[in-house]
């Protein structure tokens, strides 16, 4: 793999396999289990891009639920970020955003999965450049006109 991969923890990973299925269409490639049956490595395909998982197995990784808060987020692209949204809230996501028309160029919504996990749902609406994109940012945070 010549990419960065996210690996995220969950305790119970098996459930929220299960649940990204469900959610976002996720299938799962790869399971390794440890001989109590909590995963000790899984790779689901989601959207055409991997996304590691497992039960969490030491102080040093924990999941967002357990530590109050998140500390990444999840960007999947898709086509219809709208059709995900209903899909993801009707497994039992819970939605943050509804889909918004950014100044970078992408329509937004975003989830909170059981797990504490933020997914953020782009839907691409125009290439821009960064210099544009720049000037648009700025104008959206109050910093000069459009």
């Amino acid at each position: 793999m010549n990419a960065v991969v996210p690996h995220i923890y969950v305790q119970g990973a098996a459930k929220a396999v299960a649940f990204y299925a469900k959610a976002f269409g996720a299938e799962e490639v790869l399971r390794i289990t440890a001989p109590d049956g909590r995963i000790v490595h899984s790779e689901l395909t989601i959207c055409n891009a991997t996304v590691m998982l497992g039960d969490p197995t030491s102080r040093i990784y924990d999941e967002p639920r357990h530590l109050g808060a998140c500390t990444a987020g999840l960007h999947l692209m898709v086509d219809d970020n709208a059709a995900v949204l209903a899909r993801a809230v009707a497994a039992g996501c819970e939605q943050v955003q509804p889909p918004t028309d950014t100044f970078y160029g992408a329509n937004s919504a975003s989830v909170r999965d059981p797990f504490g996990h933020v997914w953020v749902l782009l839907t691409w609406k125009e290439d821009l450049s960064p210099a544009e994109m720049e000037r648009r940012g700025k104008a959206a945070l109050g910093g000069e006109n459009p």
